[in-house]
């Protein structure tokens, strides 16, 4: 499993209406091949700061099947408008499971 987390701030103000958008977003992501699953984390301190953490199985499915899709241009007009900045986007496997 490969865990992509795009770090996302928030134009201020708009948070509410960016946390409905990623809603009407989740079921692409629950049809994006190799797609296991989907989070959205608001900061506390930074409340329009997100950290979108996205479980694919390769790296590929999200680099390669996802954002070459139909599908990443839809969610980005679910989302696209409340960006203050471009998303910071990287992916990470687990080197210790911990508990």
């Amino acid at each position: 499993m490969v865990f992509e987390f795009a770090q996302l701030e928030i134009k201020p103000g708009t948070e509410s209406a960016f946390e409905q958008g990623i809603a009407k977003a989740a079921p692409i992501f629950q049809r994006a091949k190799g797609c296991k699953g989907m989070k959205l984390l608001r900061s506390v301190e930074q409340p329009s700061h997100y950290t979108l953490m996205v479980t694919w199985e390769t790296v590929d499915n999200h680099i390669v099947d996802f954002r070459n899709s139909e599908d990443f241009q839809a969610y980005r007009k679910h989302v696209g408008e409340f960006f203050a900045s471009a998303p910071q986007v990287g992916h990470v496997q687990v080197a210790f499971p911990g508990f």
